[in-house]
């Protein structure tokens, strides 16, 4: 394996023989890497954390380190991250907490840029990028396909659905309606679909029309969430509506601090 002189690892540290490891880095002993995955320079891997192959992790991460949170108390918690993710400079990923479920995920396929920091508890799915200074705090679910923008806070316990796009600078207080398109242009609103991702993503015109229907329901019918649920209830029943239009109505039905309509 190819490991720097002047990098620190634990003799009880799990690291194949295909693992890369720069100068200056820090494996702690309950540390698992996968095969091929590279730790660029002056990584810190802390904790039960396991990193999945063919994983890059850049300069001044520090990943699977102590939650920023008052009631941890150094419970044996986890960090996971799936394979193929990159994860960029000076990011922070804390491990879980004993209240919050005791692990915090990262999927694969992800791209974590610059500066971002990922809160305890949090559920990261397959995907997702999470743009510069991106901050999640703990109990933050992203799910598959989502992005979010730069310099965006992520209030905890709050969810981001499937193939939405946050944009730069936006405040996330509630969750995020999967497929849509959110900024904080003017004030913060869900404006429309994420047309552009969703086509990037192999939607067919068909399902773009249906979801183009419903979020004509949603944001520009003149009805509160409730009467908007109904009429959607009534497509899917009558089968006019599909399965993503499905997953919209189930989205809303579950969100406990609100959604950004």
């Amino acid at each position: 394996m190819s490991i720097h002189p002047t990098a620190i690892v634990h003799p009880a540290a799990s690291v194949p023989a295909s693992a890369s490891i720069g100068p200056y880095c820090i494996v702690g002993a309950d540390v698992t890497l996968g095969e091929d995955c590279e730790l660029v320079s002056h990584v810190v891997l802390d904790g039960h954390t396991r990193i999945g192959p063919q994983s890059r992790i850049f300069s001044f991460a520090a990943l699977g380190i102590a939650p920023q949170d008052l009631k941890y108390k150094n419970e044996p918690t986890r960090l996971e991250i799936g394979e193929r993710t990159v994860i960029r400079e000076s990011v922070t990923i804390s491990r879980g907490t004993a209240g919050g479920g005791g692990i915090t995920r990262v999927g694969s396929h992800c791209l974590i840029m610059a500066y971002v920091h990922i809160g305890h508890d949090s559920q990261i799915g397959d995907h997702c990028i999470l743009a510069n200074a991106a901050t999640l705090a703990g109990h933050v679910t992203v799910e598959d396909y989502a992005t979010v923008g730069a310099l965006c806070p992520v209030h905890q316990y709050c969810r981001i659905g499937r193939h939405a796009y946050v944009g730069g600078g936006t405040t996330i207080t509630q969750d995020v309606l999967p497929y849509s398109l959110t900024s904080a242009k003017r004030e913060i609103h869900a404006y429309s679909l994420n047309k552009i991702g969703l086509e990037r993503h192999g939607f067919t015109p068909e399902q773009m029309k249906e979801l183009r229907a419903a979020y004509r329901v949603l944001l520009a019918a003149k009805k509160n969430t409730t009467q908007a649920l109904e009429e959607l209830k009534h497509r899917l029943a009558n089968q006019t509506a599909d399965e993503h239009v499905a997953y919209l109505v189930q989205f809303i039905e579950a969100a406990e601090r609100g959604v950004i309509k």
